[in-house]
């Protein structure tokens, strides 16, 4: 209840932790100052009257922040009151020793500015708290006698001084390592959500490569496979189902794909509206990448095939190409790897070309296929930008073939 005065619904959380720690500081010290101030009064010291000062000055600190929220106000005054009146009293009663090293409480302004304000700040109350501690001190031996105290009180004095500001100063410490070990924890959570993030948006060893240097990265293969596939008749498909009909089926079915491309050792590139595209030899080269690719295609039609809902069904074109390539990750927003180059183009040209419920694949992808694979001339089509082609069509493994596992 206590930590809550002066709080303030449009706080954030640090804020709100700063406020109810000096508040909480704050009255911890109120008792001391009384029990203080009436152990010197007792003896008829009149010094005894300066932790009541402090009292006052704390009290009204606190009722006025209760009114007016002006935490950076009620912060000065706390610093203001412990230092100087522990350090008048250190003078008044004559200097270091006799006054029991009250003035060790002082101390207690550099440390609590080193919680609430920025360094530069607390190094500043550090240095006044060293310049005033010394300047009362001497004053006192020089102009004041020492306080008709017996020797005890002074060491009794001296012990629990010591005892209260270490108390003060541990709990200060305490807290400031509590929060510390609080943000660090949310930084490392945070980090590992940024880490999970940053795997589902590129391949690890790229991220790694990024995040070493930051550059732009490019990477040639002199033998890759590209695997694109697009759903039949989409557009169509989606002006008659309700958006969240739509969403909720790419997102069913892209993750399927999802899945494969881990199973067979592929790299998911993109999807582009209701195209997905994937990679086999990228960003680690393999000499099997035709084979993954062909496996990855076979079981994307298959799972299309099933992935309907009531009166949808569900069917892809796909084609696959092999060749030398350029992968990477440019620009320095919203980081994408890509693939570039003439084995890309033709790839999206043999799925765009492609025959529904067919894998079409060109010459270079069938010459690594064809011993394992079952595949069907197509023949010849007309290619922009490469002419006449010759194509065929994925089919199935070869029966007995057990070099590449589904």
């Amino acid at each position: 209840m206590i930590g809550r005065i002066g709080a303030d619904p449009r706080d954030d959380e640090e804020l709100r932790h700063q406020k109810s720690l000096l508040v909480l500081l704050a009255v911890l010290i109120l008792p001391v100052s009384v029990v203080w101030g009436s152990v010197y009064l007792a003896f008829g010291e009149p010094v005894g009257i300066l932790p009541f000062v402090y009292f006052a000055a704390s009290i009204g600190s606190l009722a006025l922040f209760a009114w007016t929220h002006n935490f950076g106000l009620l912060l000065a005054i706390q610093l203001l009151a412990v230092l100087l009146t522990t350090s008048l009293g250190q003078m008044f009663v004559g200097g270091f020793i006799p006054s029991g090293g009250v003035a060790l409480w002082g101390i207690l302004a550099p440390l609590g500015a080193l919680v609430f304000l920025p360094v530069r700040g607390a190094i500043e109350w550090f240095v006044a708290f060293v310049v005033i501690f010394l300047l009362t001190g001497i004053a006192g031996e020089v102009f004041f006698a020492d306080a008709d105290l017996p020797a005890w009180f002074n060491s009794t004095m001296l012990a629990l001084n010591i005892i209260g500001v270490g108390t003060i100063a541990f709990t200060v410490l305490a807290s400031f390592a509590a929060q510390r070990n609080r943000a660090l924890a949310s930084l490392r959570v945070e980090q590992e959500k940024s880490e999970a993030l940053l795997a589902n948006i590129l391949p690890s060893s790229i991220a790694d490569r990024l995040k070493a240097d930051g550059r732009a990265i490019a990477d040639h293969f002199d033998s890759a496979s590209v695997v694109f596939a697009d759903v039949v008749n989409f557009t169509p498909l989606a002006q008659r189902l309700a958006p969240a009909e739509v969403v909720g089926l790419l997102d069913r079915l892209f993750s399927s794909f999802d899945t494969l491309v881990e199973r067979h050792g592929l790299e998911k590139i993109k999807t582009i509206g209701d195209c997905y595209m994937a990679a086999a030899g990228v960003p680690d080269p393999s000499t099997d990448h035709a084979h993954r690719a062909a496996l990855l295609a076979l079981d994307m039609r298959q799972v299309a095939a099933s992935s309907g809902n009531e009166g949808v069904e569900l069917e892809l074109r796909i084609g696959i190409n092999t060749g030398p390539l350029v992968a990477g990750v440019i620009g320095s927003k919203r980081f994408l790897y890509d693939l570039w180059g003439d084995a890309v183009n033709t790839a999206s040209r043999m799925e765009s070309l492609g025959t529904p419920g067919e894998i079409q694949i060109t010459s270079e992808t069938y010459e690594l296929l064809k011993d394992a694979f079952v595949c069907r001339p197509r023949g010849t089509i007309q290619v922009k930008g490469k002419g006449e082609m010759q194509t065929w069509f994925l089919v199935s493994p070869r029966p007995g073939d057990h070099g590449f596992e589904r």
